[in-house]
């Protein structure tokens, strides 16, 4: 049975979409089969898989529509080694057409229940909102990863999240966990992160990953290329750090399963 993972959080510009693409070479390069779900209308982790979302013929929006199946609509990313349920702007309307349909808040699980068995990890790259998009990925995943920055508003943001997760735990996935928090755009010569790094420890304890996502102008570049940092070079510290964030996820995994 596979690992379902959303990658949660409601500020935009943490690094979601940089930790699922990268995230995922990670988990493909370890030989683990590993599917990404891009539930984020703006559809960057489709384009930064190498996969060009204005020329798709169906996405996720038509899966959640009942319209097609995730089996038909997956692509494969050559380059970083998994594969792809990409997402465009078409996906903006989905919330709006999903509120009068019957089980609106578990249809991507209902739909990711017939390819389950196809992948050992699916990483959710969900949209920079709480809405009925996120509900969906919360409801389908048994854990959610939180990327975020060490600034001030990020603790204030990470709250308002824990309690989303808990309303989703309690209504419509109890065995829904934090699986881990993962600190982005790290800088350690920054002293207001070195002291939010620290709370974040303080708080939250082993649920912190020890793997640290630095500032990297390869991370940066990388979604230009279409290509995981992995890819365009292996050697640069943001492909490193999401290679040890594989492994420790992995570690993780093997514990759990345990």
């Amino acid at each position: 049975m596979s690992r379902v993972i959303a990658i949660v959080n409601q500020k935009g510009g943490v690094g979601k979409t940089t930790t699922g693409v990268n995230l995922a070479a990670g988990l493909a390069a370890a030989r683990r089969r590993t599917l990404l779900v891009d539930l984020d209308p703006q559809g960057n982790a489709t384009m930064g898989s190498g996969v060009d979302k204005r020329a798709l013929a169906a996405t996720v929006y038509q899966v959640l529509l009942g319209e097609r199946r995730l089996s038909e609509v997956r692509v494969r990313s050559e380059r970083g080694g998994y594969d792809l349920i990409p997402s465009n702007r078409e996906l903006a309307g989905a919330e709006v057409e999903m509120v009068g349909l019957e089980r609106r808040e578990t249809r991507l699980k209902e739909a990711l229940s017939g390819i389950s068995g196809d992948y050992d990890f699916i990483l959710i790259d969900c949209p920079p909102a709480l809405n009925l998009l996120t509900v969906n990925a919360l409801a389908a995943a048994q854990a959610v990863m939180i990327p975020m920055q060490c600034e001030y508003y990020a603790l204030e943001g990470l709250s308002d999240l824990v309690q989303t997760i808990r309303k989703v735990r309690g209504r419509l996935n109890p065995a829904l966990e934090i699986e881990g928090l993962l600190r982005t755009m790290y800088d350690p010569r920054n002293t207001l992160a070195r002291q939010v790094s620290a709370q974040l420890l303080e708080h939250f304890g082993a649920k912190v990953y020890r793997t640290v996502i630095p500032r990297n102008v390869r991370l940066a570049e990388a979604p230009s290329h279409g290509l995981p940092a992995f890819a365009l070079d292996p050697r640069s510290k943001g492909a490193e750090a999401y290679l040890a964030l594989a492994g420790e996820l992995l570690n993780r995994s093997a514990t759990w399963q345990d």
